[in-house]
């Protein structure tokens, strides 16, 4: 069964709620290798994954090798509050074009409605429809 755009993007949205992609997230950090964590830190600046009482060993871990520019500054952010932003951002755009489509499939749906039962005036007329 196919779904229209508007359905698919609001259940798009909905499921992919902050819960899960900290979920997310938190089982691809710690898959990563110690250099790839490094060069994302310095490539975003900032340090650790999450702050949070779960993973607050990790995160000790995570800030004391950590090399970004930020640290230096003493302001630094944590990835994870990072990669959420960018991913909310992404997702306010994939909504936003989800429902421009879905308009287009209403506006479709309307027009096949109110044209489809018209004459041909270039058919003959006294042809049976």
């Amino acid at each position: 069964m196919v779904c229209g755009g508007f359905t698919c993007s609001k259940n798009a949205l909905c499921s992919l709620n902050v819960v899960y992609i900290e979920k997310l997230l938190n089982s691809t950090w710690s898959l990563m290798s110690n250099n790839t964590k490094g060069e994302l830190e310095v490539r975003l600046d900032c340090c650790g994954l999450l702050n949070n009482t779960l993973g607050q060993r990790q995160f000790t871990q995570d800030w004391f090798s950590c090399n970004a520019p930020c640290k230096d500054r003493r302001n630094c952010y944590t990835c994870g509050t990072m990669m959420l932003q960018h991913a909310t951002e992404a997702l306010k755009i994939l909504g936003g074009v989800g429902l421009f489509f879905s308009f287009t499939e209403i506006l479709g749906v309307w027009l096949a409605v109110r044209y489809r039962n018209q004459k041909d005036p270039r058919a003959n007329p006294s042809a049976f429809l």
